[in-house]
């Protein structure tokens, strides 16, 4: 095998959040249902006319369907001894280590103080905004600092 082939990283989108979302929003709706639904000799009927069940099942059946769209769309960053490759179903934007002018990796923290949070800046030589990466959406955050790190030490040693 190849060099960049061994070097080769995969960082799946984390996609807890749209779980998350989407499990709070069924069980509300649900709980929701049950507190409005009537009870009739032994038998359960939902009430079809209020409209915040309405409302609750429009949440959800976004929400799913976001999550769905998320799943199908298969959002990965590959980073690579040569670049790094932000790949989707549906296109792959790939920057090579010779068009990277630097990488900046700051801290930031929140009001509470208690979460850092962390964004690397690519800057292109051929592009004026950088590319802002925050690696708290992506699976392994810490082996993605890591990776974008190496890449940084080694685009720094060839200029």
């Amino acid at each position: 095998m190849s060099d960049n082939q061994d070097k080769k990283s995969l960082f799946k989108y984390n996609m807890s959040f749209y779980y998350q979302s989407t499990i709070i929003y069924f069980v509300v709706f649900m709980i929701y249902a049950v507190i409005r639904g009537e009870f009739f000799e032994d038998t359960f009927i939902l009430i079809t006319k209020d409209p915040l069940i309405y409302f609750f099942a429009i949440i959800v059946m976004i929400s799913l369907i976001s999550l769905l769209y998320n799943l199908f769309k298969n959002k990965h960053l590959e980073i690579t001894a040569s670049g790094i490759s932000f790949v989707d179903r549906f296109k792959t934007r790939v920057f090579n280590k010779e068009d990277i002018s630097s990488i900046s990796i700051s801290r930031r923290r929140d009001s509470s103080k208690k979460n850092v949070f962390r964004l690397i800046r690519i800057k292109l030589k051929k592009r004026r905004r950088p590319i802002i990466i925050r690696p708290y959406d992506y699976e392994n955050e810490n082996d993605l600092i890591n990776r974008i790190q190496e890449l940084k030490t080694s685009i720094e040693n060839n200029v």
